[in-house]
């Protein structure tokens, strides 16, 4: 039997290094707290983000919980919440595993959809007061995927902020009050042309990257056969990559199990705070994610030592969406000066003479 609406597999795309980069290193470390991802249509944003479910791990989960609860540190709320959304048979359920989800949420949805609501149905059949979750609950430990972020009505920005500041979601609904975990890796698609995100949003993605169509004329055609094939024979071509899908999945799997052994050195330490400080990042959120990112790339190559050129591909990704002071196109031209002055921060070529960046 044929696979349902097959999706264009995340090994297949053609370019886009840096979007796909960002998005493996969220799998790899999800407390980066997600991607930010714009550019002008028909890039692969999309394609890219839904295509990730297929080489994500498998986690643990109780069989039936809508909350996905982590058997192994949430199971002593599994009893309340069962009883919050009327499933008794869950306070001794099987432990089983699957994979994690991509959950979206429309840009037109309510906020009872994304937070989640009494249960109406039941209410008036019976009269008893049941909670129905909503998205944030089936994104927890997962991703939650928002296509065209930037288009978000406010109460719904509103909502998604104070989940990722609590790493929770309450629902309060007629009488009905209750607490669950969703903590979540938020992806968003934007394109700039039609408007920014609100900064205290923007601030909450760990990284972000700017997608354009390829000027490479073999990549350009690259992406026609490979999307003819695609069309054409969906099931052949997702299983022409299948072998691919795997390794990259086991690459990600080992990075992962790799991450807590990967050590930062003092000195790395001190060049993320210099680099925050030289290209004007506000606040610490921007040192803490090149931490992390910086971390995840280690992993990704399969060592346990950050290196200049790990904090560097770090920095590309977290701090574009970050930068007060300058135009962001100019960021590119901070950081390459930023790599110039490492090599010998004692030279005095770095005096007066140097061009500074534009902005700064």
């Amino acid at each position: 039997m044929s696979q349902p609406n097959p999706i264009f597999p995340f090994v297949a795309i053609v370019g886009q290094e840096s979007l796909k980069l960002a998005l493996i290193l969220n799998i790899i470390n999800p407390s980066l707290a997600g991607v930010l991802i714009r550019g002008e249509k028909g890039t692969a944003k999309s394609t890219a983000v839904r295509s990730l479910a297929q080489i994500l791990p498998a986690i643990e989960v109780f069989e039936g919980d809508p909350f996905q609860l982590d058997p192994r540190t949430e199971a002593e709320l599994l009893a309340e919440l069962s009883a919050a959304v009327g499933l008794s048979r869950l306070v001794e359920p099987r432990i089983v595993q699957r994979q994690i989800r991509v959950v979206e949420l429309p840009v037109g949805a309510t906020e009872d959809r994304l937070v989640g609501t009494l249960d109406l149905e039941r209410a008036l059949k019976t009269g008893e007061k049941r909670v129905e979750p909503g998205l944030l609950a089936a994104a927890h430990r997962g991703i939650l995927y928002v296509d065209e972020v930037n288009l978000l009505d406010d109460h719904l920005v509103d909502a998604l902020l104070d989940s990722a500041a609590m790493g929770g979601c309450s629902i309060e609904r007629e009488g009905v009050s209750l607490t669950h975990p969703a903590r979540f890796t938020l992806v968003g698609t934007m394109n700039p042309e039609e408007g920014e995100l609100r900064p205290q949003l923007l601030d909450r993605f760990g990284l972000c990257v700017h997608v354009s169509g390829t000027l490479e004329l073999a990549q350009r055609v690259a992406v026609l056969e490979r999307r003819a094939a695609f069309e054409e024979n969906p099931e052949a071509f997702v299983a022409s990559w299948a072998a691919e899908s795997e390794r990259l999945a086991q690459k990600i799997s080992q990075a992962q199990k790799l991450l807590a052994e990967v050590k930062v050195s003092q000195e790395s330490l001190y060049e993320i705070a210099r680099l925050c400080l030289e290209v004007g990042v506000d606040g610490h959120r921007g040192d803490i994610v090149i931490h992390k990112a910086a971390k995840a790339m280690a992993a990704w190559r399969g060592q346990t030592e950050v290196t200049p050129a790990d904090l560097e591909a770090a920095a590309e990704l977290a701090l574009p969406h970050r930068v007060r002071r300058q135009p962001l196109q100019a960021l590119a031209d901070n950081l390459d000066l930023r790599r110039n002055q490492a090599r010998d921060s004692r030279s005095p070529k770095a005096g007066p003479s140097q061009k500074p960046a534009p902005g700064l």
